[in-house]
């Protein structure tokens, strides 16, 4: 019972979903087959060994060993300990309603460090990495923000210390088209740029140095902005591809109000303690020209304003978008595309923009073959490889004036979103998403059809503990009802139950104590200590009730069960909270990541280990007086079985 309890409570790992759900299923597994396999082994190999290899009682050695001297030594002191631990027990058990009193009262206290503890996704791990992104004012050239960008790296390089740095690589300006899938970046023209910046292994907190670089940014480079993203790939997957820990989403139904309202909550978000690198991730101010089309003109030239988008697209992006040319290579048989571009140096003015020839309805690019389709405007008659008349330029048919556009437009599930993106620093991620919430609550009535949502990491951490709470809960029911089972009672499970909330505060306090979270992690912890919990109780319960069969009374059952099972319940904590040893400390590379589950564990054996000690043994005695013996129960339900025996 107490083996298929461990595995029972491991439940909720069925429940979860996402990136939780494939890092901890194989845990769950693991714990689950070496559960069953060890209860095997114990039930047949441990026994047979024990036979041949342990040596009786009854037996006469000819002299004691050192070993020999060594555990009867052992056994002396450990007897001596047993035997205090009979009295603390019996006095606990005579003073039950005072000590009860108090056990519950630090129970119901621990809840309070709830509030202490703060709320993670996952732990934080210090991979030795990072990625700033920065961003010059919209519409900067390219060798303006290569000249900012050597700049700060000198500047990053006096911050860090070059025994630190593995190395830097700089990324300027916007990626190639088909490098957007595999390259995640918020560049959307040459004024962006990303910094990764790569540690040695031995190296001081890369928090510490991110500290550092925001506030060279903000004392020498005030008109770039800069912000840390997600460098390791643990971190990028843990954000979902989201930009940010935390990505504050408004959808609405115009884009300029919109702006507005993210204007406003960036404000508001940038006095959140915790809360750094707050930016909006979708400007409206890059540099643009604003092309007015005369429709009666244009027709009156035979052109279009399809026609007119399409000319100027060929010549300034190349024809390779619209219209690709491919030249045959007769030696060897390979195509390869020609591009047809004005050279960028010949537009340099708007006059020069306005020259920018413009082919009619009737003309198009250059073929596959290398000819020009006729360019046949009204009433004239061009030959096949006729040039674009001088009356057909820009300028002719559209005036054109400085204006400015988004940078980008975002959408999410179709509809178009303005973000508000976040990062977290020196804080609990729970804290400040709920953080976040009131401010966005605090904005007022939101304009018709306009909803603001927060997503990324606090998104997906709610959503995984809302899972791991409801799966914890089923779990314990799942435990309870199989001791119910077992037991033949309804009480006697509830009594070995009593240790799953000192369990529970254990763990909250060892999280307050080491400066840990509740996250994923620790609550995977939780519900480690939980199973070990219920076993030891399980084995405590099954032999007072074997006690009272023999004729001992409630009190003296429950001491004598606590006496003769102090030492495999201290064995099966003390080998789990060994075992967990390593974990919690953090030690190796990386080991940051799963020393929450660790923690947990140990925390939650200890306060579990006392509960099942001294708490079960008290309670047990109060309700053993009205608990049926095996015996009884098994009479009852031979008479219900058999009613004419």
């Amino acid at each position: 019972v107490g083996t298929l309890s461990i595995c029972i409570v491991f439940f909720p790992v069925a429940l979860l979903s996402g990136v939780a759900k494939f890092l901890f299923t194989p845990l769950a597994f693991a714990v689950v087959y070496a559960m069953l396999t060890s209860y095997l082994l114990s039930r047949t190999l441990v026994t047979t060994m024990a036979h041949h290899l342990l040596a009786s009682e009854s037996e006469e050695h000819e002299g004691p060993g050192r070993w020999d001297r060594f555990v009867h030594g052992f056994n002396a002191r450990f007897n001596r300990f047993r035997d205090r631990y009979r009295e603390l027990l019996a006095m606990f058990i005579a003073w039950r309603a005072f000590g009860l009193g108090c056990a519950a009262l630090m129970v119901v206290a621990s809840l309070a460090l709830v509030m202490v503890t703060g709320e993670d996704f996952f732990p934080t791990v210090d991979a030795g990495m990072m990625r700033l992104h920065v961003k010059m004012p919209s519409g900067t050239r390219i060798e303006h923000t290569e000249y900012i960008v050597n700049r700060l790296e000198k500047d990053i390089r006096s911050v860090v210390p070059p025994a630190e740095i593995q190395g830097i690589s700089d990324n300027i300006g916007l990626p190639i088209s088909y490098d957007l899938a595999y390259y995640q970046t918020d560049s959307t023209g040459p004024q962006d740029a990303d910094v990764l910046i790569q540690l040695k292994p031995k190296h001081q907190p890369t928090a510490m140095y991110e500290d550092k670089i925001r506030g060279l940014l903000a004392r020498d480079f005030p008109q770039v902005t800069g912000y840390f993203q997600a460098a390791d790939i643990v971190s990028q997957v843990l954000n979902f591809g989201l930009p940010a820990q935390i990505d504050t989403q408004i959808s609405g139904n115009n884009l300029q109000t919109d702006y507005k309202l993210a204007s406003r909550l960036k404000q508001r978000m940038a006095l959140i303690p915790g809360l750094v690198d707050v930016r909006i991730a979708e400007p409206l101010d890059y540099p643009a020209f604003q092309v007015n089309v005369d429709r009666d003109r244009a027709l009156e030239l035979g052109v279009t304003e399809s026609d007119v988008a399409s000319s100027m697209l060929t010549s300034l992006s190349g024809n390779s978008l619209l219209q690709p040319d491919y030249w045959l290579d007769p030696v060897s048989g390979v195509n390869y595309t020609v591009v047809s571009q004005s050279p960028q140096h010949f537009i340099d003015s708007v006059a020069a923009l306005e020259n920018i020839p413009i082919l009619g309805s009737g003309s198009s690019a250059p073929s596959a073959t290398g000819t020009r389709p006729s360019v046949t405007p009204p009433s004239v008659s061009a030959p096949a490889d006729a040039v674009t008349p001088p009356s057909e330029v820009l300028g002719n048919v559209a005036t054109v004036e400085h204006d400015v556009d988004p940078s980008v437009i975002a959408h999410y599930t179709v509809q178009r979103v303005m973000d508000v993106n976040g990062a977290v620093s020196g804080r609990d991620l729970g804290s400040v998403s709920n953080a976040v919430q009131r401010e966005i609550n605090h904005l007022g009535k939101l304009p018709p059809g306009t909803q603001i949502t927060i997503r990324g990491q606090s998104q997906a951490m709610k959503e995984s503990f809302g899972t791991l709470e409801l799966g914890i809960l089923l779990a314990i029911l799942l435990v309870y009802l199989l001791m119910a089972a077992n037991f033949q009672s309804w009480l006697e499970p509830l009594i070995i139950m009593m240790a799953v909330p000192g369990a529970l505060a254990g763990v909250l306090w060892m999280l307050v104590i080491t400066r840990t979270t509740i996250n994923v992690e620790s609550l995977m912890g939780a519900i480690m200590a939980i199973g070990v919990a219920v076993a030891n109780g399980n084995l405590l319960i099954t032999f007072a009730n074997e006690l009272r069969e023999e004729g001992y009374g409630p009190v003296e059952a429950a001491i004598e069960a606590g006496r003769i099972r102090l030492r495999p319940i201290l064995m099966t904590a003390l080998a789990m909270i060994l075992g967990m040893l390593p974990m919690a400390l953090a030690l190796g590379e990386g080991a940051e990541l799963n020393a929450p589950l660790g923690r947990a564990v140990i925390g939650g054996l200890i306060a579990a280990t006392g509960m099942t000690l001294f708490v079960v043994p008290a309670v047990y005695s109060i309700f053993s007086r009205t608990l049926k013996g095996k015996k009884e129960r098994d009479q009852e339900i031979e008479a219900v079985s058999m009613p004419g025996a």
